[in-house]
């Protein structure tokens, strides 16, 4: 007779879920009528709990891949899964359904709208999906990333470090399977950059979403599991940290 998995054994299966998945992926845009591939069969999968850094030069390719690792965008060929689900498959209701529910997004600009309190701008994902307990869970999140304090502030009375940890929260206030950051030290000094990467690092080990981030930085990079560099497009090299 076979015995039941132990919580080690559950744990496991659950950390090497795939969440995101390309196949042979490529993305075209066309500049003054001549086709320009941005993404050039690329095949990389993300799995629960994992933080994976893309790094190369700007034009690389690294925010494409990003916008197509979350559905934000369509491959020219080649197939994205999320959390199992063929976005090719899905019509914009669908689309928008699926980043709503699985993906959560970190930008350097940090895109707080400046008319909104720090728990409003956190709890925006979850009313707009017409979620009930939006604000409890907003609290909740901002007392994650230790700014519980300042939940009636608006955004220009924080610093950039505090703006950052704000858009955090909010990118982690629907649970997402997978959470997007677009260069998210790259407006901050070096020690704020420290506190922002040992919160992602943080949010791979215990939240257990998959961490897909961009970044010129070596340093950022090294906190990560996994380095995908990138170059004109393609998968240069991928070095496990």
């Amino acid at each position: 007779m076979t015995s039941a998995a132990g919580p080690s054994s559950v744990n496991a299966v659950h950390e090497n879920r795939s969440i995101a998945s390309l196949e042979n992926v490529s993305k075209e845009y066309r500049s003054e009528g001549l086709p320009v591939r941005a993404v050039d069969r690329v095949s990389l999968e993300i799995v629960a709990g994992s933080f994976v850094a893309l790094v190369g030069r700007s034009g690389c390719g690294k925010s494409t891949l990003l916008n197509l690792a979350g559905a934000m965008d369509f491959p020219t060929s080649g197939q994205v899964r999320l959390d199992g689900i063929a976005t090719s498959s899905l019509d914009d209701t669908g689309l928008t359904r699926l980043r709503r529910e699985k993906v959560g997004f970190i930008f350097q600009s940090f895109q707080l709208l400046p008319t909104l309190t720090v728990v409003e701008n956190v709890e925006l994902p979850l009313l707009l999906a017409g979620k009930n307990d939006a604000r409890e869970a907003a609290r909740l999140r901002l007392e994650w990333v230790e700014l519980g304090a300042l939940a009636s502030r608006l955004p220009y009375q924080l610093s950039g470090g505090q703006m950052q940890r704000v858009a955090i929260a909010r990118a982690l206030v629907h649970d997402p399977k997978l959470l997007l950051a677009d260069e998210p030290t790259g407006n901050l000094d070096t020690i704020t950059g420290d506190v922002i990467l040992a919160l992602l690092r943080r949010i791979a080990s215990e939240q257990k979403a998959a961490l897909l981030m961009a970044t010129h930085s070596a340093e950022a990079a090294a906190l990560s599991d996994r380095v995908v560099r990138m170059r004109d497009g393609r998968i240069e090299e991928i070095i496990e940290n």
